[in-house]
């Protein structure tokens, strides 16, 4: 049986979205390719690789907040 995990096909169609040009994308497919990409984040927040992102994005922020002052 062939399992399919939602994240990483989500991952796949954002991949194949964000190759195309700029030019030619329109307003509704910006905002489909948006609505995929908050879908994928909301899946992968709860996993351990998205809370490492999630600390590797603070710690960032951080340190252009403190490189700042």
């Amino acid at each position: 049986m062939l399992t399919i995990n939602v994240a990483v096909l989500l991952a796949v169609v954002i991949f194949f979205r964000l190759r195309r040009r700029t030019q030619a994308r329109s307003r509704n497919d910006e905002l489909l390719t948006v609505l995929i990409v908050l879908a994928f984040g909301v899946l992968i927040a709860p996993t351990t690789f998205g809370q490492g992102v999630a600390q590797t994005m603070g710690q960032i922020a951080d340190g252009i907040t403190q490189s700042g002052r």
